[in-house]
């Protein structure tokens, strides 16, 4: 859709396929290097929101309201395009959460995210790994009758490659 619009567009870093949000096109080959080092260097700053089942409260021990969850990631080629946790020969993979907002009536937490790597299903994996799927997750939630995956990239931060200026871009999750 973009190219019909910008024909030069071209793709910096992907969404899985039905998380919606905010996606980096660079309009030149230079620039779609430049952010893409920028990515693999872990020098842009990613926010998601997403809607997880169950009741899921911030670790105590973190003074900035954050958790973590760190375990490793692998894709499990058998069954894919699915991934899998894999302690002896997985990719390390950290994702940073907060808790939102407790939905007592649906049995949900709204949550912020923050991947630190870029995995596979990273977000999707790690949450159902600590018993919280996220709502609508056809791959690795239950069957929960939700219109979509309630997952969003909302917040984007980098330096821009070629002006040096500091962006930050926002969409509010529609959920």
């Amino acid at each position: 859709r973009a190219q019909r619009r910008w024909p030069d567009a071209l793709v910096v870093h992907r969404l899985d396929q039905a998380t919606s949000g905010l996606m980096l096109l660079a309009r030149s080959l230079t620039v779609q290097r430049l952010l893409g080092a920028a990515f693999a260097e872990r020098r842009v700053g990613k926010r998601y929101e997403a809607l997880v089942h169950g009741r899921l409260d911030a670790a105590p021990s973190t003074p900035d309201g954050w958790a973590e969850i760190n375990l490793p990631l692998i894709v499990d080629w058998p069954h894919r395009p699915r991934s899998k946790v894999d302690h002896q020969t997985g990719k390390p993979s950290l994702t940073r959460w907060q808790p939102l907002a407790y939905d007592a009536a649906q049995h949900s937490t709204r949550l912020a995210l923050a991947p630190v790597t870029g995995r596979s299903h990273q977000l999707r994996v790690h949450l159902q790994a600590i018993g919280h799927p996220i709502v609508g997750d056809t791959l690795y939630g239950p069957p929960d009758g939700a219109p979509r995956l309630m997952l969003h990239a909302c917040a984007i931060e980098l330096v821009h490659p070629v002006t040096g200026e500091a962006l930050s871009l926002h969409s509010p999750a529609p959920f």
